[in-house]
């Protein structure tokens, strides 16, 4: 077994757990994955900020004595990438799922309304279509009964990026419910500085919704394995 290691950053709402069927994968496959449970999403502290989200997932990368592979899932593709750029010299790659890298000053995740103080999750109807469409009506109970409600200070923290070293860093992108060529075509258009800066990126497709790791274990493990 390799001792560099895939670091697994969920999106909004979702505790480490989310990650299992993947873990479980990758170990068979000869891969070390570890899941990160972020504070404030998972352990009751909604006066969590952005700053602590990004050490925790910090802590995981240190902890790699050959390095890392930092997936960032959904909004999550912000903490990967505050990896990259606090750490450019021992992560090896970031791999983005459904999502893509902030740039500097840009809001963690100030998209839906936040309520004492924290941003629940708005129910299935903000995704319905691409998003969502291999979800069945039990997955969406279980995973609405396990969303974890995000708090204000992470999703409207503010991105703080300093080293251009990230640029250096080898980007994956994975498009599941986008197609590799609309990722494309947004590069293109310049409506992803960040990305169009990176000195290689990878775009691969996956058959899934914007949750694959739920959709998809076995195949995104598969993915990451590869890479």
């Amino acid at each position: 077994m390799t001792d560099e290691r895939i670091v697994l950053v969920g999106g909004l709402w979702l505790d480490a757990p989310v990650w299992d069927g993947v873990v479980t994968e990758l170990a068979r496959r000869g891969r070390h994955a570890v899941a990160v449970r972020l504070p404030g999403q998972g352990d009751g502290n909604t006066t969590a900020t952005l700053d602590d989200q990004v050490d925790a997932v910090l802590a995981a990368v240190d902890a790699a004595p050959d390095g890392s592979v930092v997936v960032g899932h959904s909004a999550a593709c912000s903490l990967a990438w505050l990896a990259a750029d606090a750490r450019p010299s021992t992560v090896r790659r970031v791999v983005l799922i459904g999502g893509f890298p902030p740039a500097d000053g840009d809001s963690y995740a100030d998209f839906f309304p936040i309520e004492d103080g924290v941003m629940p999750f708005p129910g299935w109807a903000p995704f319905e279509g691409p998003d969502a469409a291999d979800l069945d009506d039990r997955a969406r109970r279980e995973f609405a009964a396990a969303a974890v409600p995000v708090p204000e200070q992470v999703a409207r923290g503010t991105v703080r990026l300093t080293d251009t070293r990230r640029y250096e860093v080898p980007v994956v992108l994975v498009c599941p419910e986008f197609s590799p060529a609309q990722a494309q075509a947004l590069i293109d258009a310049g409506d992803l500085p960040e990305l169009a800066k990176v000195r290689r990126v990878d775009l691969v497709d996956i058959d899934s919704g914007h949750w694959p790791m739920l959709s998809r274990p076995v195949e995104l493990a598969g993915l990451l394995a590869d890479l």
